[in-house]
């Protein structure tokens, strides 16, 4: 193998092992409300961590996505495109918050 050939190779597994580390990012459900509004980036998880002792729902307007959480309970979706996302419960829909998600 070429000198330049190994370096080549070397190098692109070096790129392989790199890796990209997405955030997890907790909102609160409490007293029938979302606590806060979020920013994450694409790839992020968002945690929806609901400590009433009912259930809820984060139900994208945009149908990006519709989380059941049950009391108690935790419910999660990862973020996959740029944007600001409205989202209600579908049980309550007094109860509103927004996601905003940056590339």
């Amino acid at each position: 193998m070429m000198p330049g050939r190994i370096l080549t190779a070397v190098t692109l597994c070096w790129l392989g092992s790199v890796s990209v580390h997405a955030e997890v990012i907790t909102v609160t459900i409490d007293k029938m409300a979302f606590q806060p509004e979020v920013t994450a980036k694409v790839g992020d998880t968002i945690v929806w961590d609901n400590k009433d002792v009912v259930a809820h729902t984060a139900t994208a307007t945009d149908k990006s996505w519709d989380v059941t959480i049950a009391a108690g309970k935790t419910g999660r979706v990862a973020v996959e495109k740029a944007g600001s996302f409205d989202y209600f419960c579908r049980f309550h829909p007094n109860m509103k918050g927004r996601v905003v998600v940056s590339p």
